[in-house]
């Protein structure tokens, strides 16, 4: 039976075993951070949350990923994300509180993106918590803004979306519209994320948002948009 008999040291420890100071600085290079990495490949981190993952019940995964994210190294954080990513999680008040507890500390797009994956799960679950990420929006924090958008990138998918769905769809949409003056590279470039996904199956309504607001995207991010249509 899974448990919560696992300890954050004993998962650093995993993590660390199976670094590569070559791949480490490579990375660390990449990402631009000054943040620890170990060099551990993306494919180790897989196996090894999915060992813990039939390890431990939630509670324990919940303890986990809050130590793992606290160590403040890359792969320990990649690994909290990918740890809480879940479909269906019964009673996910804490899981959200510890994944929304993260935002503010976004710092790097990697990070910020496999801590998005689960969010959006939880978002998905419970779509009266657009409220919070709404908030985001108007952040000081260029990541925790960007946030707004990749933790929403669901809407941007669905082939056959209820209307609710839709509803909550040009919710988002204004969000991005009203992010387009922002022309910090990483905020354009989530707004032209979530436009490049939604083209692929409402490409009529990206080309509405780009009539109306395209002219003030910068030139990468609109070519981006506009990819697929």
């Amino acid at each position: 039976m899974p448990n919560s008999d696992l300890s954050g040291d004993q998962a650093l420890s995993a993590l660390r075993a199976l670094g590569d100071t070559s791949r480490a600085a490579a990375q660390a290079a990449y990402h631009k951070s000054r943040r620890l990495h170990l060099g551990v490949s993306n494919g180790d981190i897989d196996r090894l949350v999915k060992g813990w993952r039939g390890t431990l019940d939630m509670s324990g995964r919940v303890s986990l990923a809050d130590a793992l994210w606290r160590s403040d190294i890359h792969e320990a954080r990649i690994a909290a994300g990918k740890l809480l990513t879940q479909a269906r999680i019964p009673d996910d008040g804490q899981v959200w509180a510890l994944i929304t507890s993260w935002v503010p500390d976004f710092d790097a797009w990697a990070i910020a993106d496999h801590s998005a994956s689960a969010g959006a799960r939880r978002l998905t679950a419970h779509p009266e918590r657009l409220d919070e990420v709404g908030r985001w929006t108007t952040d000081p924090n260029l990541w925790t803004r960007r946030a707004a958008l990749v933790f929403t990138l669901p809407w941007s998918k669905g082939r056959h979306p209820s209307a609710a769905d839709l509803a909550h769809r040009e919710r988002i949409l204004g969000w991005a519209a009203g992010y387009v003056p922002d022309h910090e590279w990483f905020i354009q470039k989530a707004v032209a994320w979530w436009l490049r996904s939604l083209s692929k199956r409402d490409p009529e309504r990206v080309r509405a948002f780009l009539a109306e607001y395209g002219n003030g995207m910068k030139a990468f991010a609109r070519k981006e948009a506009e990819k697929y249509l």
